[in-house]
């Protein structure tokens, strides 16, 4: 299971919402590709990077301290934010991102996803980010009536790399993962199912890993606040 290190950017800086409140978010670093360079000496394969701006922007904001991390790290990073568009998803891989990940227009635009899929094999994920088992878009500010498990099997043949799926409830809140549902999903689908949100301890990753179905874990707050020491987890992870 392939731990994913967070670099949440917000107004140029790597911080940490709480439930996606973006009144609430506490900044960790305020340069972010020096939190990435971090990460990657500790030993991390893959950076995962949001856009928070972006996200409720609907166009990229963040641009700057994203490529200076893509610059910096010789790692793949996967991104969010913002992306909603062929032209931006075109841009972002052009500039070394391994990764781009496709949240709203998930719901929205789901042929922009199969299309991406189709012409970037590997690299499109889908972010499916949910409060109470219904998807929720735009930066998490808009509900819809869409289920998890339905939005994630409608892309079963649509060739995507992964599926991020996001417990807004447990984002942030040290908590621990909603690891029921997660499961839950990962056993609905043949896409990997990757883990957000209230990653807060090594026993979280390790009972995510015992699942046997899921295929990465995503954590933030934990890893700043350190609560987890990455190079122990990365470690564990392997054994």
């Amino acid at each position: 299971m392939i731990l994913y290190p967070a670099i949440d950017l917000k107004d140029g800086q790597a911080v940490r919402l709480v439930h996606g409140d973006m009144e609430k978010s506490t900044v960790f670093n305020d340069d972010p590709a020096a939190q990435a360079r971090a990460f990657v000496e500790a030993g991390c394969e893959w950076l995962h990077l949001v856009d928070l701006n972006g996200a409720f922007a609907g166009e990229p904001v963040n641009a700057a301290p994203v490529e200076a991390i893509l610059r910096d790290c010789k790692v793949p990073a996967q991104l969010g934010g913002g992306i909603r568009d062929m032209g931006t998803i075109e841009n972002w891989l052009s500039k070394g991102l391994q990764r781009v990940i496709l949240g709203t227009v998930a719901v929205e635009n789901p042929d922009l996803v199969r299309e991406a899929a189709r012409a970037f094999p590997g690299h499109v994920a889908v972010g499916i980010d949910a409060r109470n088992g219904k998807v929720a878009t735009k930066g998490w500010a808009e509900e819809t009536d869409v289920m998890v498990t339905d939005l994630a099997r409608s892309f079963e043949d649509a060739g995507v790399a992964a599926i991020i799926y996001t417990d807004i409830l447990r984002d942030g809140a040290m908590g621990g993962p909603n690891i029921h549902a997660t499961e839950a999903l990962a056993r609905a689908v043949s896409i990997p199912v990757i883990a957000s949100g209230g990653v807060s301890s090594l026993d979280d990753l390790l009972r995510l890993k015992e699942t046997g179905v899921i295929s990465g874990a995503i954590s933030g707050r934990a890893l700043y606040d350190g609560a987890i020491d990455l190079a122990q987890a990365l470690a564990a992870l392997k054994g």
